[in-house]
């Protein structure tokens, strides 16, 4: 089959380090398929842009795989720049997809809706599968974060878009379980057969993360001492994240010997960072930002592996959960606290950690791994293990094929 996966965000995870898109290409290919994936020029979360000669659009190919950058406009945060770029995307893609071969699939990632919904409209032209992808419940996001009310027009024509995707499209995959709950939720089941819904979740490339801990070794006084209990923590910095929470529960953690280590950079690490030296909390430790393929051999020397967030968009969870992170903790094999409450949560699901409903729960939750046995430290480590088998991309992509090669 000739696939096209678009999605604005897919650049090459050298630039961008979300590599959904890239690893099922690589799978698909490794069975045999054409794969080209349709990307934004802009890269997220940086001033870069990767054409920058004027040119409508370029190719290339990086590690094997055939990427087709669209020229975009260049912006920062989250303003009317953006929203201009998000639309430029979807409305310059038809007529760059017409320089290639009609393909046999299409997959069309949302957020945003916008690229997703002419993905599956250039499906229904060239008269082939058409699969949306949604990894972003847009304009659910956008209620639950408080950005715009539901009643607000632009949540309501989102919303008339979204539902046109779900009902246009061959089959429709969400990244999160409860999918269906959502579309039950909007009161579309008459219109969107339960029989289109899938689910497949983000996940992990286990040989890539296996050879890079092996390759790519940390080193850090922290990791490297025996007697330091590491509670690791790897990720962006920012507002969004509620890092001075986690600050709050360190200062609550009386054992001398534990140590929360921390990965990433951010606009409130240097914030954070002075509320450390300010408070005097001497067990919280900003380690800096590192390449990505550094991650495997930090988080796979924890002795717990965090995943924290904040009150905002909770509510989200109840359809499920997601983070790219939670697959590097499945992959490293060590017990994962997470104060993110979900429902279809896969961290309950393989009993590979311990769920919180509040990050004022760490202290005490950090106490009960630190006394388990040997025996049930060891259930924990392999459960994780068995999570990162299960979101390995190379199972991922063979239900992916399957969704594609499906009849009728």
């Amino acid at each position: 089959m000739d696939i096209w996966l678009i999605n604005h965000y897919a650049v090459p995870p050298k630039y961008y380090p979300l590599a959904r898109q890239t690893c099922f290409a690589r799978y698909l290919m490794a069975m045999g398929h054409t794969v080209t994936i349709f990307a934004a020029s802009t890269v997220h979360n940086s001033n870069m842009n990767l054409i920058t000669d004027g040119a409508p659009w370029r190719d290339e190919v990086v590690d094997g795989v055939h990427y087709v950058y669209i020229r975009c406009m260049d912006y920062q945060g989250n303003g009317l720049k953006r929203i201009y770029n998000i639309c430029e995307f979807a409305w310059k893609l038809p007529g760059v997809c017409r320089k290639f071969p009609r393909p046999d699939a299409i997959v069309a990632t949302s957020m945003p809706p916008t690229s997703c919904a002419m993905g599956i409209h250039l499906a229904r032209k060239y008269g082939c599968r058409g699969v949306a992808e949604i990894a972003d419940l847009w304009p659910e996001s956008i209620v639950a974060y408080g950005i715009a009310g539901p009643r607000n027009p632009a949540v309501l024509a989102l919303r008339r878009l979204e539902k046109w995707i779900y009902e246009k499209a061959d089959d429709v995959v969400f990244t999160c379980e409860g999918g269906y709950d959502y579309i039950v939720e909007q009161g579309w089941e008459g219109r969107i057969p339960r029989a289109k819904i899938h689910y497949i979740n983000n996940g992990v490339d286990l040989a890539v993360f296996d050879e890079n801990r092996a390759r790519y070794t940390v080193q850090d006084p922290d990791l490297e001492d025996p007697s330091v209990f590491k509670v690791v923590y790897t990720g962006s910095i920012r507002k969004v994240n509620h890092l001075g929470l986690l600050l709050d529960a360190a200062k609550e953690v009386t054992d001398p010997r534990v140590k929360f280590l921390i990965w990433g950079d951010g606009d409130q690490r240097a914030a954070l960072e002075q509320q450390v030296r300010e408070e005097e909390i001497s067990n919280v430790v900003f380690k800096g930002k590192v390449e990505k393929k550094y991650i495997p051999s930090i988080v796979s020397r924890a002795d717990i592996n965090l995943i924290h967030g904040g009150d905002q968009g909770k509510e989200l969870f109840r359809f499920g959960i997601s983070p790219n992170k939670m697959f590097d903790c499945f992959a490293a094999g060590r017990p994962i606290l997470m104060d993110l409450p979900a429902k279809y949560n896969p961290v309950e699901q393989f009993q590979a950690g311990i769920c919180l409903s509040s990050v004022s729960e760490i202290p005490a939750a950090i106490r009960q791994i630190q006394v388990l046995s040997p025996q049930a430290y060891e259930s924990l480590c392999g459960n994780a293990r068995k999570a990162a088998a299960r979101f390995d991309f190379r199972v991922l992509t063979q239900e992916l094929m399957e969704i594609l090669e499906k009849r009728g």
